[in-house]
């Protein structure tokens, strides 16, 4: 979940055969934990307050989840890349007040 100080900007929510993502524009590549990927990229989120916490946070004890990774944050883009255990159903949807951004992971049943 991304929150916002206004409203949610334009984004785009992908899937990924591979945890393996760009970083920025430089031409390199970070792997993630994992054997998929979504990537998660914000455009035009342009705001006086940028992420200040961690920018790469593994959770292996997560079904699905099992790093996320800041990979942009450049004039206007901000991108997080999202290794995941394995392919699964993704789902994005916005809420407002306050503004978010949601990818919501399919956790398997058993």
């Amino acid at each position: 979940m991304l929150q916002f100080d206004s409203t949610v900007p334009t984004y785009n929510v992908t899937r990924q055969d591979k945890p393996v993502f760009p970083l920025g524009a430089s031409g390199q590549t970070v792997t993630l934990s994992g054997t998929a990927g979504v990537l998660v990229r914000v455009h035009s989120a342009t705001g006086a307050t940028t992420f200040t916490g961690p920018t790469d946070i593994i959770h292996p004890e997560y079904q699905v989840l099992k790093e996320a990774r800041q990979t942009e944050d450049f004039e206007g883009y901000v991108s997080w890349g999202l290794g995941l255990s394995k392919p699964t159903c993704i789902r994005a949807f916005t809420l407002s007040d306050p503004a978010r951004l949601v990818v919501d992971l399919r956790i398997p049943t058993s």
